[in-house]
């Protein structure tokens, strides 16, 4: 089976800030003479950061709320943070210039690119990787027995809405934008997909962690783990996208944000169990209501927390969707920076990560 697809969703008109730039296996920024290095740009008054109250945005949530990310940015620069339900709204504030950088999914940062020309934003790191499910009752046990069914995404046109689009094509199953086809899709809410789903509404969905394991808490069985879709089980859930001027004008601000990922990383990875109650105190905070143990101790094990962006995911998301008609196709030549992160992480004697396979079949 091929891997899932994911759209491009919605044309947002913005302003063309400059010229693209061309990335090579390295994660440089090519010749984009505003990616300058460190030294050359001033520190930002303020950082206005976007992120979920998730737990695929648990590096933010960590980062955030135990002061990694503050600390790192010093006296200089204040940090400010908007908490999102969705990517195509943290996009729309980044175009707006409301946020200046944001943890976000796949396909709305290959949206921002695509529709600025390559001008708008750059990925500087990953997060997540792993964690989405297409869970469904547990009379459902085949794709054949989804035919006539309604199943839930959180957005229409959002990584998750697409990636079970792309599928259902791939089982031959017709969907469409209004609810049509051989399989109904009602992008709604995850708060909204739970009650539906308790209350008989809904078959099932296609969701990111915790959401995915509180419908299975529901009586919800999982009938595809995405990261079975994949090469090593590996493709990217949540990244770091920055603004690009930001990224040209505060260098010296987004290595600092950097440095307060790598610490938040690094400390989920360093003692999961210590960090999960964390997380769930952050959700609480940001989304009403904390997760079961149970449910948060299952999510961390669908999740990968990572500095690698998994280029190749990326790339091959944007080829299938053009595959399928639901885009043009896209180039992502010049999304990625990985240069401050890569600097930071041979500082600190880890590997650096890479954009090889971005553009490869």
């Amino acid at each position: 089976m091929r891997s899932p697809r994911l759209v491009i969703a919605g044309v947002i008109a913005i302003a063309a800030l400059s010229a693209c730039a061309t990335t090579d296996d390295s994660g440089s920024a090519g010749t984009d003479a505003r990616a300058v290095e460190v030294e050359d740009g001033t520190p930002a008054d303020t950082l206005r950061l976007g992120f979920f109250g998730n737990v695929t945005h648990s590096p933010a949530l960590i980062g955030v709320e135990k002061g990694f990310i503050a600390d790192a940015l010093g006296g200089e620069t204040a940090l400010e943070t908007t908490v999102f339900n969705a990517g195509p709204a943290a996009v729309e504030a980044l175009f707006a210039g409301a946020i200046d950088a944001s943890y976000i999914g796949p396909n709305p940062a290959i949206n921002a690119f695509v529709k600025s020309n390559g001008d708008a934003v750059r990925i500087v790191s990953g997060a997540t990787s792993g964690g989405a499910q297409l869970v469904v009752r547990d009379t459902i046990t085949s794709a054949a027995d989804l035919k006539g069914a309604t199943l839930s995404t959180p957005q229409l046109g959002n990584t998750q809405d697409v990636a079970l689009r792309a599928w259902l094509a791939d089982e031959g199953l017709s969907t469409d934008t209004q609810g049509g086809g051989d399989v109904s899709i009602v992008p709604q809410e995850n708060a909204q997909t739970l009650d539906q789903f308790k209350a008989g509404a809904i078959d099932g969905a296609w969701l990111p962690e915790p959401w995915a394991s509180r419908l299975v808490d529901a009586g919800a069985t999982v009938l595809v783990d995405e990261k079975d879709l994949w090469p090593d089980g590996e493709f990217v859930t949540t990244h770091i996208i920055v603004a690009t001027q930001y990224l040209a004008d505060h260098p010296q601000t987004v290595k600092a944000l950097l440095e307060g990922h790598i610490e938040a990383v690094d400390y989920i990875n360093d003692d999961p169990a210590r960090a999960q109650p964390e997380v769930n105190a952050a959700i609480e905070k940001y989304a009403g209501k904390p997760l079961a143990a149970g449910i948060i101790a299952r999510a961390f094990e669908n999740l990968t927390f990572t500095f690698d962006p998994i280029a190749s995911t990326l790339q091959q998301s944007a080829d299938d969707a053009a595959a399928v008609g639901l885009t043009d196709p896209a180039d992502l030549a010049g999304i990625y920076d990985l240069r401050i992160l890569n600097a930071l992480l041979r500082d600190n004697g880890d590997e650096p990560v890479s954009t090889a396979g971005l553009g490869e079949q």
